[in-house]
């Protein structure tokens, strides 16, 4: 059997893979800070309680590393309760240390700063205020090291201490939301970036597949005229009534038809045509693409259902959108003729198509990638009918949609824009 791979580094995996570095580096520097506090300068630290925080924050790490190497995503939840973690640790550490007047307490801003540039709004908020919950705490309970006493601290609180408190709690909101809105503005730019990256290679491959098809309807024109040519001087040849002459007459038929797609194909590539879309009634624009779509497959049983809500659905249409909707048909057919449903439904803002089959369904290892590329569900399909649909629908603003129906088949949804109804 052979071994299986180890699952990609998410975005949070990466996070928590830096975190435990960043707290192996840290904890490691408290400790060498620790045994120089009691070593050369005589600290009265509770060796026992301090070694103990040290040590459990050692074996977090380790844990942590273990945890690493399973395949299983890290989730925000999870990456937040680390730095609750880390949080808790440092509290422990600070109340055996002198609280509030430790020098290291401003550390509780690494993990502050962590979370603002990694979590979401809320956990980042979480995280900053137990922050500040546990310098509050240290404030007033601690252990107490006289080395790390402030001059004129007569009071439980000097002047000194409650200002760095207010330091502290000012410099953790400023970190939390500047941090997180900076972090959260190169986030939105990334995925603008992708998008766009994804749109540009779309259109790339959508202008190779149109090229092709340009060349190739040129390219069949001349042997369809030849057939045409032959086939009338083998039906003048052919005997009167004959079989032969009847097969001769389809076959030239079919070629008549051959010719003609030809020539619509030509006509609408027109980008004058494309560029100008017409308004349509959706319900009898849909209509219309299934009484079409039934002439080609007579062999489909199908219904058709438009819910009934107030008003009218108007679309935006052209001869493109027809050929996208009748590919999603014809693959809804070739999965099964049987039983095919076809509901229309409206919303304020879209109108959504739902195609539904009782085929096989979609193999779960292609899904995400259908319409993306040259994929396809059939075995003898290449996937562009599919990728071309995509791409129209997405140039009219809407999307296409598969899903696995719980009963069995595909659920194929397409969504469009809704548009205003035409002035008369």
């Amino acid at each position: 059997m052979p071994t299986a791979l180890p699952l990609p580094l998410s975005t949070p995996n990466r996070n928590l893979v830096r975190l435990t570095i960043v707290r192996g580096i840290t904890w490691t520097g408290f400790l060498l800070a620790i045994i120089v506090g009691i070593e050369l300068l005589a600290f009265d630290l509770p060796v026992t309680a301090v070694v103990s925080v040290v040590i459990a924050m050692g074996m977090l790490n380790i844990a942590t590393w273990w945890r690493l190497g399973r395949p299983r995503a890290v989730n925000h939840v999870e990456y937040l309760a680390h730095l609750l973690a880390d949080i808790a640790g440092l509290t422990l550490l600070f109340y055996f240390s002198g609280g509030s007047t430790n020098p290291f307490i401003t550390y509780y801003l690494v993990p502050v700063t962590i979370a603002a540039a990694t979590l979401p709004w809320r956990h980042a908020w979480i995280i900053a205020g137990c922050a500040m919950a546990g310098y509050t705490f240290l404030m007033f309970f601690y252990h107490p090291i006289p080395q790390l006493g402030h001059i004129n601290s007569d009071g439980p609180l000097s002047l000194h201490v409650l200002g760095m408190w207010l330091n502290f709690g000012l410099s953790a909101g400023l970190v939390t939301f500047f941090i997180y809105k900076m972090a959260h503005a190169l986030r939105n730019r990334d995925k603008a970036l992708s998008r766009t990256r994804e749109a540009a290679l779309r259109n790339e491959q959508v202008l190779a597949v149109a090229t092709q098809a340009a060349g190739t309807a040129h390219e069949l024109g001349t042997p369809l005229s030849t057939m045409a040519v032959l086939l009338n001087e083998m039906q003048e040849d052919a005997p009167n009534g004959s079989s032969l002459q009847q097969d001769i007459a389809i076959l030239r038929q079919q070629v008549d038809v051959c010719k003609s797609r030809l020539q619509h194909l030509v006509t609408s590539a027109d980008r004058r045509r494309m560029a100008e879309p017409e308004v349509l009634d959706a319900q009898v624009w849909l209509a219309g693409v299934v009484q079409r779509w039934l002439v080609i497959r007579p062999d489909v049983s199908h219904c058709f259902d438009v819910a009934e809500r107030r008003g009218r659905p108007w679309l935006a249409v052209d001869a493109t959108l027809d050929q996208a909707l009748t590919n999603l048909l014809n693959n809804a057919a070739d999965a099964n003729p049987e039983q095919i449903a076809i509901r229309l439904d409206w919303q304020d803002e879209s109108v959504v198509i739902d195609i539904r089959d009782h085929g096989p369904g979609i193999a779960m290892s292609i899904a995400d990638q259908l319409g993306d590329t040259f994929i396809s569900t059939k075995s003898k399909g290449m996937g562009i009918g599919l990728f071309l649909t995509h791409a129209t629908i997405n140039r009219f603003g809407g999307g296409v949609s598969l899903y696995n129906h719980p009963e069995g088949g595909t659920l194929t949804e397409v969504t469009l824009p809704l548009c205003s109804a035409p002035d008369k």
